[in-house]
């Protein structure tokens, strides 16, 4: 008897968030969204799975969900780490409370659902974590400093929790999209890509599928930029 796969998806409830709960449910997951505007929610329930409103920046709503999805799925398999967007200032003028909300948004959004989640994947021994990061991770763009900075971090973080935690098979990767159609479309940046198009949420949600995939086994502590070409450094 096959065992049904369950995946979480935080801030799911648009963008690339959204697209990889569709992809994952239409490879035969039972999703659990979280979200705070209420989409996640909807999201859900169109798939046939759970959908909670809440706050990737609050404790208390990420425990719930995990508790929640444990209660009517037995189990995590899948974990995908998606977030808003920081503050944008030229990188002098950014104060220490925008600083502080950007490690909110870029970094503990991660950290916070996997010291949660991760757990009862080693429990199960496996899982596959996948964090929505960005192509500018390596090389900054000076248009996103908070970004830049704290999603820097959590690449640290990733290699870190996979040489932890492979042994049990708990997988950890980023997906690093760069212009993506989920933002507004500007010509010169579209321009600057050697495919010349933005890239389409669907495209990372495939990304990600992959990598929660059977066939991603052996993939683990990697950024995989899905950019059209816009960073080609090794």
């Amino acid at each position: 008897m096959s065992v049904e796969k369950v995946a979480v998806v935080v801030a799911g409830g648009s963008g690339m968030g959204a697209a990889a709960a569709k992809r994952l449910a239409a490879d035969g997951f039972k999703v659990a969204i979280l979200s705070s505007s209420g989409k996640g929610e909807a999201l859900a329930k169109e798939l046939g799975g759970l959908g909670v409103t809440g706050s990737n920046q609050s404790n208390d709503d990420l425990q719930r969900l995990a508790d929640l999805t444990l209660e009517r799925f037995g189990r995590i398999d899948v974990l995908v780490n998606s977030g808003g967007h920081g503050p944008r200032a030229p990188i002098l003028e950014i104060t220490d409370e925008q600083w502080r909300t950007g490690m909110d948004v870029y970094l503990m959004n991660v950290i916070r659902p996997v010291r949660i989640v991760a757990p009862q994947m080693v429990k199960q021994k496996g899982g596959a974590i996948i964090n929505i990061s960005t192509a500018w991770v390596a090389e900054p763009n000076v248009m996103f400093p908070t970004s830049a900075v704290f999603r820097a971090g959590v690449t640290a973080y990733t290699k870190i929790f996979s040489n932890t935690y492979a042994a049990d098979n708990v997988r950890m990767n980023n997906v690093l999209p760069g212009w993506i159609d989920s933002l507004p479309t500007v010509e010169e940046r579209r321009d600057n890509v050697p495919m010349q198009r933005y890239g389409t949420s669907e495209e990372v949600a495939a990304t990600i599928a992959f990598l929660a995939s059977e066939g991603a086994g052996y993939i683990t502590g990697q950024n995989i930029r899905v950019d059209g070409g816009v960073i080609r450094a090794l």
